[in-house]
């Protein structure tokens, strides 16, 4: 028992690390090169790295299944970055103090039901022999079209408005590390289902939308969102690369072209098409 209570120590610390640096590099990210460009780049796979390396180091017997489930988590995170674009129009007639604490509870809401009905499904479909790779990728790709459609109506890029000192990005990356750290306690405390849904919590999305609007404003945190959800899909497609390259190659080298696969497939073809000049009329 307490070489288990000190594993779960040990994930949450490295995770917590782990996000905190995603959730800065992030931000950091959409602040010096726009809401486009830095959208979509700061959404290329990062901490599903260092889980995938586990699961394959393990010898994970469901491999399949944990790589498959990530695109549909993957999914429902896409549906709450979409929220951000639409609630705070929703909640502008209310105090100005209460727009971002209600934008947050009714997106987190809103989140809480969709990945509990994706994670019915995912079970049902799972129960009926659907293989888990298959599940994953046509979620990945409904992220994928959900993505593209939401960052072609994106609006002009937008870039940062004011200097973001060294404590604001402590801050978001303890903010991000906190959130993670949480989610996956409470998945260890409360049983698999809290597990299933602390695994997709959108912490680093969450800390990223918040910080942005806390430091430069809510048109840029809603200029990012669209982006963010295209570049969000490379994540499902490194889960279902290296669902194949970590058994064929090993945790570095399938670690590695699962990345590059993602990143050129995904991350370098959104970048380019959200940043070249536009067509003359």
């Amino acid at each position: 028992m307490p070489e288990m209570t000190a594993a779960l120590g040990l994930r949450m610390l490295l995770a917590g690390l782990g996000a905190g640096l995603v959730a800065i590099t992030a931000t950091r990210l959409i602040e010096r090169l726009g809401s486009r460009l830095g959208g979509v780049l700061g959404t290329a796979p990062s901490t599903i790295v260092p889980a995938g390396i586990g699961l394959a180091a393990a010898g994970h017997e469901g491999l399949d299944a944990a790589l498959g489930a990530v695109p549909v988590g993957m999914w429902v995170n896409a549906v709450f970055l979409w929220s951000w674009r639409w609630l705070p129009r929703a909640v502008s007639s209310g105090p100005p103090a209460l727009q971002l604490p209600l934008t947050i509870a009714a997106s987190l809401l809103l989140w809480a039901i969709v990945a509990r009905a994706a994670l019915s499904g995912l079970d049902q479909a799972r129960a009926a022999g659907a293989p888990p790779l298959l599940i994953g990728g046509l979620a990945w790709l409904a992220s994928l079209v959900v993505g593209a459609l939401s960052a072609r109506g994106a609006g002009p890029p937008r870039g940062p408005t004011r200097p973001v000192g060294p404590l604001t990005l402590i801050a978001r990356g303890l903010l991000a590390a906190a959130a993670i750290a949480g989610a996956l306690g409470a998945g260890a405390a409360f049983g698999p289902e809290a597990a299933g849904l602390a695994a997709v919590f959108p912490a680093i999305f969450l800390t990223t939308m918040v910080s942005l609007w806390m430091s430069q404003g809510q048109a840029v945190s809603g200029a990012a969102v669209g982006p963010m959800m295209l570049g969000s899909a490379s994540v499902g497609a490194y889960a279902l690369i290296a669902a194949h390259s970590l058994p064929a190659l090993g945790p570095a080298l399938g670690s590695i072209c699962a990345w590059l696969g993602a990143v050129c497939g995904v991350t370098l073809p959104a970048a380019w098409a959200l940043t070249r000049p536009a067509a003359p009329r």
